[in-house]
């Protein structure tokens, strides 16, 4: 069964790369805000260039948050399935 990861919508390359890793990638800007906090993903990808890029700061999660500024789509892989190791 694939992971389903969200990732930020302006993450093509990783929401490319992921998919072709076999992740279920759904893109942040697709979803509401409940639906965000009331659907369960293994991870959340984000730019980490504004704590608050999307305008919304309600959102409560479990899934971990992976901040990708400064890192390339392999090294966002790694740190999805150093995840995926730890559970």
């Amino acid at each position: 069964m694939a992971k389903r990861v969200a990732v930020e919508s302006s993450l093509t390359d990783v929401k490319n790369y992921l998919s072709q890793k076999g992740y279920e990638v759904i893109d942040i800007s697709d979803n509401s805000p409940e639906s965000i906090s009331n659907v369960q993903y293994d991870a959340i990808v984000a730019t980490g260039l504004d704590s608050n890029t999307m305008g919304m700061e309600d959102i409560r999660t479990q899934a971990p948050v992976i901040q990708a500024r400064g890192l390339t789509v392999e090294d966002v892989y790694k740190r999805l399935e150093d995840l995926k190791r730890r559970v």
